[in-house]
């Protein structure tokens, strides 16, 4: 091989050396995975439910909040650099989660819709953000408590309401 391939070859090698070994492989792998997983299965609930971000869009979400912290954490970034890396996808994802929201105009009141949606958005870059930081465990247990929250409190707010008309008629 001449030089000029020689040069370009080992060029190629260094921008492809950030994943050093079998171990750093593997905890990337398993971050990144985790935080696809959870986050479309929030994803898998909302839009069994109808809702507007559904499987592809939480999964988007969780994956890349999860890598917005990855790469720093595993560049050595220091704790005030993570500090203003989370900010900054924070803020990123409130711009996202602004957009689903709608408020139309019915008589007098406006009727706000998207704010669980948005919320839920909102959760899901957490949940993306803990497996790209290595917690795993964190992660998944704010899943499944975010999965009790979109489930059950529709139920129980629903039981309130019948026990307020019950209580109204008499």
């Amino acid at each position: 091989m001449n030089a000029w391939w020689h040069e370009v070859w080992v060029t190629l090698q260094a921008e492809f050396a950030d994943i050093g070994d079998a171990s750093q492989l593997t905890r990337i792998t398993v971050r990144l995975l985790m935080a696809a997983v959870l986050g479309g299965i929030l994803g898998f609930e909302r839009e069994q439910k109808g809702k507007a971000a559904g499987v592809r869009t939480h999964m988007l979400v969780a994956l890349g909040a999860a890598l917005f912290v990855l790469v720093p954490q595993t560049s050595g970034a220091e704790s005030d650099a993570m500090s203003r890396v989370l900010q900054g996808v924070i803020a990123g994802v409130g711009f996202l989660c602004a957009g689903t929201i709608l408020k139309n105009q019915e008589g007098d009141q406006g009727h706000v819709k998207g704010l669980t949606t948005a919320a839920g958005l909102w959760m899901t870059a957490a949940i993306g953000v803990a497996a790209g930081l290595g917690r795993e465990a964190t992660a998944l247990l704010s899943t499944i408590l975010a999965l009790g929250i979109f489930n059950l409190m529709p139920r129980v707010v629903s039981l309130f309401e019948k026990d307020e008309q019950k209580n109204d008629h008499l």
